[in-house]
């Protein structure tokens, strides 16, 4: 029913935001052909300063034989923006009306053998594909942000979806360059968002309590686990601090730390001061600095990475 996943030529985007800016340069850089659509012109500029800044770094890490930014086509009319598209990646508003209304119009449009993913973060497919015609093409594909650089798409189909369109998402995923992770059960906030939620709650407490700033915490993450993390997940990284008893000692040694007051789950109530505390601690640590330096140079620290990973593969 669905075309073979090397044979996609064309993508559509849709999307203007950050999510959706930085697919349009991924997919640009993979060697597709791209059509973004955005829902007025005069979002174009703000379009295109994700994606230049996203040309950087993707031009670092080397671009795919034909990648150019002259194979992107602008435009705010939707039926324009998924004509002749393989493939279609929704970046819209999280906003569950936005996204219903949208996939009721890509249903009727769209040829039904063409894969629809959805970038939400924290929605899932079942709600979104509640009044599509044809849902059973329908899947979420999460990806990190930036997501011209970080790897990871999550993929999770609703109630209504076709397994083999789940499969031909990672297949196609898989062709353009990302790191797909097949979902077992659909939850909100999916894998990787719910581990970053948890550590966020955590970090909210510890500035609620007075116990850190955001600069604090920023510092502990950068300087202790994030740089095991770009090689180690959570799990390997206990088992192999563990020793010859991997994550058998680990459990068996430290599992009763676990009921120790070490995490808080709940989040915190998020008052006005905790609120300007956040803000006026991460408004210090960036200092006069502006956004889209700050993502250069992130974006820059991360090429650095990947690359070193690439090479001592």
């Amino acid at each position: 029913m669905y075309p073979d996943p090397s044979s996609i030529t064309r993508v559509a985007s849709l999307g203007a935001g950050p999510i959706g800016g930085g697919w349009t340069a991924h997919f640009l850089a993979r060697g597709y052909d791209v059509t973004a659509y955005i829902h007025d012109m005069a979002e174009r500029d703000a379009l295109m300063d994700i994606v230049n800044t996203g040309w950087i770094s993707l031009t670092a890490l080397g671009l795919a034989e034909g990648a150019s930014l002259d194979r992107l086509t602008i435009t705010d009319d939707i039926e324009k923006a998924v004509e002749d598209a393989g493939f279609i990646q929704e970046s819209a508003p999280e906003r569950l009306d936005i996204k219903q209304g949208l996939y009721e119009t890509l249903g009727r449009i769209v040829p039904a053998d063409v894969v629809i993913a959805s970038s939400t973060s924290g929605m899932t497919m079942t709600d979104i594909q509640a009044t599509c015609a044809t849902p059973e093409r329908t899947v979420i594909g999460h990806p990190f942000n930036p997501p011209y650089l970080l790897p990871l798409v999550e993929i999770i189909g609703g109630k209504k979806t076709d397994p083999a369109a789940v499969q031909w998402a990672n297949d196609f995923y898989a062709h353009a360059g990302k790191a797909p992770l097949v979902m077992k059960k659909e939850i909100p906030g999916f894998v990787a968002t719910r581990l970053q939620e948890a550590l966020w709650r955590e970090a909210l407490h510890m500035v609620a309590n007075g116990e850190a700033t955001p600069e604090d915490i920023d510092n502990a993450l950068i300087n202790g686990p994030a740089p095991r993390m770009a090689v180690q997940g959570q799990c390997m990284a206990f088992h192999v601090a563990c020793g010859a008893g991997g994550m058998a000692t680990n459990l068996d040694q430290f599992g009763p730390a676990l009921k120790w007051p070490w995490t808080r789950l709940e989040a915190p109530e998020l008052t006005q001061e905790l609120r300007d505390r956040m803000v006026n601690g991460c408004n210090e640590i960036a200092g006069d600095r502006h956004f889209t330096d700050m993502a250069v140079d992130r974006d820059r620290k991360i090429v650095a990475i990947l690359n070193a990973l690439r090479d001592s593969a």
